[in-house]
């Protein structure tokens, strides 16, 4: 039921001047008993006699509306547009019992866009301000990525990332203070990008001329830096990563890792995962990195120690997959389990021993009736005028079924 007597707008402002603002949305504040908003908004209104009140967070904003029924028609301005990384998502959420309606303004991709001349339509939209985002991965598998910035810190932090990961391939269109007096709108090639380039309240637009177009992609051998630690054979590997059925934004272990194989397959299929890659082999974390770096995963961290004690600081996993436990096995269900009881699990096996291992991991509860396959793979060689099949060792892949 909602609160008849008060009706609020959430009104977009765009970029920031008066300019910019919709008709809509001017006609919205002019007509409205009380403006709330950050500081610098405010300042936009400040020939408009109603009453003003500087404040952002929505509880705050909130409780004002229900201490003041003297106001019945309120407007809450918001930078940029209602539906693009506003605060208006979270006061639709608090203001549950009013009348809302959202007034759309101008954003600053778009704005950005039609500064440049370019669409923004087939381009992937971030935004970096106090937020946890792979935007390595939206650079690398598209051609337009357009960030919002606005932490300190985050332009270096990006050209960090981009040296890191050799992204200098492309150009970056920078925009800041929009529509303003000061307005600047810089263009670079992402090999001169600068972190003070990026700093402050700006857009950026990245293009990648040759985006990875390539999806569920799967790594030949030959593709990672080897060492002596162990590998997941490939066909062992597209096994064992069909049956984690991983879903987009899933919270993936991956147990003894080795040389990092089946961590930097799964990040190549969704960049919202968050990977862990347990470790315990200095050879093997060296490798790990490596090949994380030749993959441009940014979401895969390695976290380098023995399991399970290594694994208590982690967040809870929603997949994991064991590739060695090196005889804790038990311990390791036991800590997976007790950090998630519904985590997804799956297993390599390739000596009995460790076979063994899984039936008493059965009996004692700690495994959902597995599923246990015996993978066999031989591959041809050609010897003189012949191909022989030459056959590897049997691998056993084992993963618990799911609603069991």
């Amino acid at each position: 039921m909602y609160n008849k007597m008060q009706k609020v707008f959430l009104v977009g402002i765009g970029m920031g001047t008066v300019d910019t603002m919709t008709e809509e949305a001017m006609k919205v504040v002019r007509f409205s008993d009380c403006i709330i908003g950050a500081e610098r908004m405010l300042a936009l209104f400040a020939d408009l006699e109603m009453h003003k009140l500087s404040e952002y967070r929505p509880a705050r904003i909130r409780e004002y509306i229900e201490n003041h029924r003297e106001y019945q028609r309120i407007a809450v301005v918001l930078s940029g547009d209602t539906g693009f990384y506003s605060g208006a998502k979270q006061l639709v959420s608090e203001l549950t019992d009013y009348e809302v309606e959202l007034v759309p303004g101008i954003s600053s991709v778009v704005y950005l866009a039609a500064r440049c001349q370019v669409s923004w339509e087939d381009a992937k939209l971030l935004s970096l301000h106090g937020r946890r985002t792979n935007f390595v991965d939206a650079i690398v598998r598209n051609r337009k990525t357009f960030l919002l910035l606005g932490q300190k810190g985050c332009g270096e932090m990006i050209c960090d990332k981009l040296a890191y990961y050799g992204i200098s391939q492309g150009n970056a269109h920078i925009g800041k203070n929009l529509s303003c007096e000061n307005e600047e709108i810089v263009t670079k090639p992402l090999q001169e990008l600068r972190p003070e380039d990026l700093e402050g309240l700006a857009v950026v637009l990245i293009e990648n001329p040759a985006p990875e177009e390539r999806i569920c992609r799967t790594l030949r051998e030959e593709e990672f830096i080897r060492g002596r630690v162990p590998m997941t054979k490939e066909e062992v590997r597209t096994v064992s990563l069909a049956k984690l059925g991983l879903t987009r934004d899933a919270v993936l272990y991956d147990v003894g890792a080795g040389t990092g194989t089946i961590a930097i397959e799964a990040a190549l299929r969704s960049g919202d995962m968050r990977i862990y890659a347990i470790e315990k082999n200095k050879e093997g974390v060296e490798l790990i990195r490596q090949n994380a770096r030749r993959f441009k995963v940014d979401q895969v961290e390695i976290v380098e120690g023995v399991a399970p004690d290594i694994l208590e600081k982690l967040e809870p996993p929603t997949h994991a997959f064991i590739g060695g436990s090196d005889g804790n096995l038990k311990e390791i269900l036991r800590c997976l389990k007790a950090k998630n009881p519904e985590v997804r699990i799956v297993m390599t096996c390739i000596s009995l021993d460790t076979m063994r291992e899984v039936m008493e991991a059965v009996a004692e509860g700690l495994l959902r009736e597995p599923e246990i396959l015996q993978i066999s793979v031989a591959r041809s060689k050609k010897l003189g005028r012949h191909h022989m099949m030459h056959g590897e060792n049997p691998i056993y892949i084992v993963s618990e079924q799911e609603g069991k």
